[in-house]
């Protein structure tokens, strides 16, 4: 890209020249510059006044134009960061080790999407400050990688696993009277068992952490002869204002923030904001981890515009001026006299405009690619894929990125709410996630193949179904669903499936040739505390080719085993009732803790009845189960052949039904407002209609109608004058009770007289506006009637025989 190309005949004037202000700012810090260079021979020139896009010398600090952009995402510094990094293209510093001898408009710099380090801190640094926070640009001294945007050996941040915070135990006071703690009944050997599998994973992970460290040595760069001369521009932010606890940097290039004790950065040289322009003037030998950052600390920086009585100190031994001569000193005082009295000029750079496309295209040219260590992450902007797919990480196993692990990929404005698919290219797994709000209340999906009947696993968000299922489970053979919030207490349900073509015997019951056959249904229910541990089902097992019915129940409080029913159906049925018979042998109970002898055989009888409905049911529900399973895949396919992306209401750009219906509206309303213009009340009909609504009138009649006009007109100003009159009048009376308050003022109580002055000062003010809106009304009064004079003169169906008079 080529900037001497770029056409600058449209910029404003501010652009091409400077202000008398500008100019003075220029001498004093040319004159500033002089000063540090005499007094800091060793330290690099100061990145003070480059030229701008015009070819002008700005100064730094009236090149930050601090803007707060209409878009809520930029009200926070991620945001911010995160767009200025996304939007822009890095082009690096012509000389690696010197600033560069040009800074442009931020607005110049949005145009064309492309910018140095100090480019990219300027319109970070401006659109930081509009939002509330105390940034500040930064030039300095930092490592090759960040300078050169190398993140080829930096782990990708979205594959970062947020640091454990270590939980600090409370400490027990020591007791002389306290009860014995109970004697240790642990298994010696199972101690020893665990301690050796502890030791075999501690090697592991040493080993691993070997391999690991054997790895970065490999993958260690060169030495780089560079070290420490490497120029770049970055963003400081302090602590305090938008309740910042820490102060922190920010690396443009990558919208990443990082500690002050971070050591890629190497050193300052100088700060500056909208406002002011520091230089550091502490040491840098350890990088920024000693630094100070309290800018008003007249020893560590050196502030420019200073509003202090203090001539400025660049260096701390006061002693070393003594070189400069007495007439050089004298010149100096009247200078920094002059420049301790002036305040920074306005920003020269036109307003930050950030339009809603432009914003929403978030990447240069739509698209950006960033590569990590054995990663590449992929952004698009919002709508450029048909797919919806905004972001793609692909993970690598390899340094050269040849051999694909994972695929993850985030996606926007779906109609089906997928938000993220992650993509196992090993095992060949796929998940789907999915935001509220999807048509069958989908959380996520993991299948291998859409086609029925494969591995799939289901979860629901169980707030938005009726039955409260939250996640489902099913393959070629089995199926399990686990529910929340039922009011059964249900929580799991299993079902076994056997193969089709396999002949199994239902008792009364056919099967559906293209079903598969159940085998078995098991169900597991929480603890219901209304009910005794004994007649609560904690398991039921429904053995549909058995015939058997297994019931397990929940343990009782210091039991180690649980109550159990057994039951066992018969295919022989009494013909005339068709209703089963129960004997003894079709039910073994187990009852824990209890001799006594079980149940009546009717009780048992009604439980089984019971529980064969229930049966019936359940077997309904698996196969509603099942046709939901299908449904879903057939739409989940539907939904993949043909993506639907969803428009804001308000995104009249895209929206164009919306566009076409909001212009109809306005043309309807347009259209209104101009008729209901046109059936206006006319103030000449009272008059005309005593003289019968005549198309045409003689002199005589219009004079008339004008003089009838013009008596009414003036009979309301005088009624409207004597009203306020009166009101004025009877005012000033409430107001004349003032003396029966002194008379009085010892037989009232605090309260009576607190009310009585408020009242009195409320009348006061009310008597005021009175006298103010009468006096309006006399004078205004003559000036009405001549404009209602006027106006009738030049009245179309009067102007005939007025203008004549």
């Amino acid at each position: 890209f080529d900037w001497s190309s770029i056409d600058t005949s449209q910029l404003p004037s501010s652009y091409k020249t400077n202000s008398l202000k500008e100019k003075k700012l220029l001498r004093i810090a040319e004159h500033f510059l002089q000063q540090y260079t005499h007094l800091c021979p060793d330290r690099k020139p100061l990145f003070l006044h480059p030229i701008n896009e015009c070819g002008v010398e700005k100064f730094v600090s009236t090149t930050v134009r601090p803007t707060l952009l209409p878009y809520t995402e930029l009200y926070h510094w991620d945001g911010c960061a995160s767009f200025v990094s996304d939007y822009l293209t890095m082009e690096p510093l012509k000389s690696p080790i010197t600033p560069p001898s040009s800074l442009y408009s931020p607005t110049t710099i949005l145009k064309y999407q492309r910018g140095n380090c100090f480019d990219f801190s300027v319109l970070l640094c401006s659109m930081l400050i509009g939002a509330g926070y105390d940034a500040y640009c930064v030039h300095g001294y930092a490592t090759r990688k960040i300078c050169t945007l190398d993140e080829t050996l930096e782990l990708c941040p979205l594959l970062r696993k947020p640091q454990e915070v270590p939980k600090e135990g409370t400490k027990r006071k020591s007791n002389k009277y306290r009860i014995k703690p109970p004697p240790d009944l642990q298994s010696k050997f199972e101690l020893q068992q665990e301690a050796k599998k502890k030791a075999e994973i501690e090697a592991a992970q040493k080993n691993k952490e070997r391999e690991e460290k054997n790895v970065m040595e490999v993958e260690k760069p060169e030495r780089d002869p560079l070290y420490g001369l490497w120029v770049h521009a970055w963003v400081l932010v302090l602590s305090g204002k938008k309740e910042v606890p820490e102060t922190f940097f920010i690396n443009p290039f990558t919208g990443n923030s990082h500690s002050t004790m971070d050591e890629s950065f190497l050193g300052i040289e100088s700060v500056w904001n909208h406002r002011n322009y520091w230089v550091n003037m502490q040491d840098c030998r350890n990088g920024c981890k000693d630094l100070i950052f309290d800018l008003s600390d007249a020893i560590c920086w050196e502030i420019m515009l200073s509003r202090s009585n203090k001539p400025l100190q660049l260096l701390p031994d006061a002693e070393e001026e003594k070189e400069l001569s007495d007439t050089e000193m004298n010149d100096t005082q009247e200078k920094e006299e002059e420049d301790m009295s002036f305040d920074m000029p306005p920003s020269w750079v036109a307003p930050i405009q950030i339009s809603p496309r432009e914003f929403e295209t978030c990447c240069s040219q739509g698209r950006k690619v960033i590569l990590y260590k054995k990663a590449k992450l992929e952004k698009w902007a919002p709508y450029l894929n048909g797919n919806g797919l905004v972001k793609r990480l692909t993970i690598y196993a390899d340094l050269d990125c040849t051999e694909v692990v994972e695929v993850r990929e985030w996606f926007k404005n779906r109609e089906d709410m997928l938000d993220m698919r992650e993509v196992n290219k090993q095992t060949q797994l796929t998940t789907d996630y999915f935001s509220p709000g999807h048509l069958l209340g989908l959380k996520a999906h993991t299948y291998m193949s859409l086609e029925p009947e494969t591995e799939h696993m289901m979860e629901f968000y169980s707030e938005a179904r009726v039955d409260g299922l939250q996640k489902r489970v099913e393959n070629a053979n089995e199926m399990t669903e686990y529910f929340m919030g039922q009011d059964d207490f249900l929580h799991v349900r299993h079902t076994e499936f056997g193969k089709r073509g396999q002949k199994i015997h239902l008792a009364g019951t056919t099967t559906d040739i293209n079903s598969r056959p159940i085998v078995q249904i098991k169900e597991c229910f929480h603890r219901n505390p209304e009910k005794p541990a004994d007649e609560d089902v904690a398991e039921r097992i429904f053995l549909i080719t058995e015939e058997m019915i297994q019931l397990t129940y929940h343990l009782k409080d210091k039991y180690i085993t649980a109550s159990k029913k057994d039951f066992f159906k018969v295919a022989e049925k009494d013909r005339k009732r068709n209703e089963i018979i129960m004997t003894p042998e079709m039910c073994i109970t187990y009852q824990a803790g209890s001799c006594e002898k079980d149940k009546k055989l009717l009780h048992l009888y009604k439980l089984l009845q019971k529980l064969t409905v229930e049966e019936k049911q359940l077997k309904q529900q698996v196969r509603q189960s099942e046709a939901e399973v299908l449904n879903i895949l057939k739409i989940r396919e539907n939904e993949e052949t043909n993506v639907k992306l969803s428009v804001s209401i308000y995104n009249t750009e895209r929206n164009e039904k919306r566009r076409q219906q909001y212009e109809a509206m306005k043309n309807t309303m347009e259209d209104e407002l101009q008729g209901q213009g046109e059936q206006d009340l006319d103030y000449l009909a009272p008059f005309l209609f005593q003289i019968g609504h005549r198309e045409k009138m003689t002199k005589g009649q219009a004079l008339r109608v004008r003089d009838n006009c013009l008596t009414d007109f003036k009979h309301c100003l005088i009624d409207k004058a004597n009203i306020i009159q009166a009101r004025l009048e009877k005012a000033v009376e409430e107001l004349q009770k003032d003396q029966w308050f002194h008379e009085n003022q010892n037989q009232l109580s605090a309260e009576e007289e607190e009310d009585f002055l408020a009242r009195c000062s409320e009348t006061r003010f009310h008597i005021q506006i009175l006298v103010l809106r009468l006096n309006r009304e006399k004078q205004t009064a003559p000036q009405k009637y001549l404009a209602l004079e006027e106006k009738l003169r030049r009245d179309p169906r009067l102007a005939e025989h007025l203008g004549q008079a």
